[in-house]
């Protein structure tokens, strides 16, 4: 493996774990409504977990309102059942065709909690593409052992991967503090 595969593919890594912090922020829920907030709740499609946006149509008609549409009639139960068991603590109006998910205004002290949740996530984030960095650079020592690259080489390569590595933490952060702004917001 080439020095430049080596940071290509850990970019890669990178940047997928900035997108997963990017998906469990969207998933956090703050004062609004949107369809994001059910994409890791699953329902029992005959006997399939799937997710609910596969077996009903989601709307958001006003902003502290989620409108769950069933494209059939006997899954209402089945996603009634699978909101009231996750971890959002909303609990779902049906009126036998469609069901209401109500947004409650968020708490300060529940704010305060999801801004800790969102700096645990983000700390995760940092510490993933740390040790992505960790692990290239082993690599590039590596090439440099086997006498595959120079000292120089892999010295560049190093400092290569730490500003990428710069890169991504500051875009964690950038990501943190959009969603940090967005719970604060009242």
């Amino acid at each position: 493996m080439t020095v430049k595969e080596i940071q290509t593919l850990h970019e890669d890594k990178m940047r997928k774990a900035i997108e997963a912090l990017r998906k469990e922020c969207a998933s956090i829920r703050t004062g609004r409504a949107t369809p994001s907030l059910l994409d890791k709740i699953m329902v029992d499609y005959y006997g399939t977990p799937s997710p609910v946006n596969q077996v009903a149509n989601i709307s958001v008609p006003e902003p502290r309102t989620i409108i769950i549409q069933p494209w059939e009639k006997n899954m209402l139960a089945p996603i009634e059942k699978s909101i009231q068991k996750s971890d959002l603590g909303l609990s779902p109006n049906s009126d036998g065709s469609v069901i209401r998910l109500n947004i409650p205004q968020l708490t300060q002290e529940r704010r305060t909690e999801l801004v800790k949740m969102v700096h645990k996530k983000a700390e995760d984030s940092r510490v993933a593409v740390r040790n992505l960095r960790r692990d290239a650079n082993d690599a590039i020592k590596k090439l440099e052992k086997d006498k595959t690259i120079s000292e120089d080489e892999a010295k560049k390569s190093q400092d290569d991967m730490q500003k990428l590595t710069d890169k991504y933490i500051k875009e964690v952060d950038t990501v943190m503090a959009a969603k940090e702004k967005e719970i604060m917001e009242v």
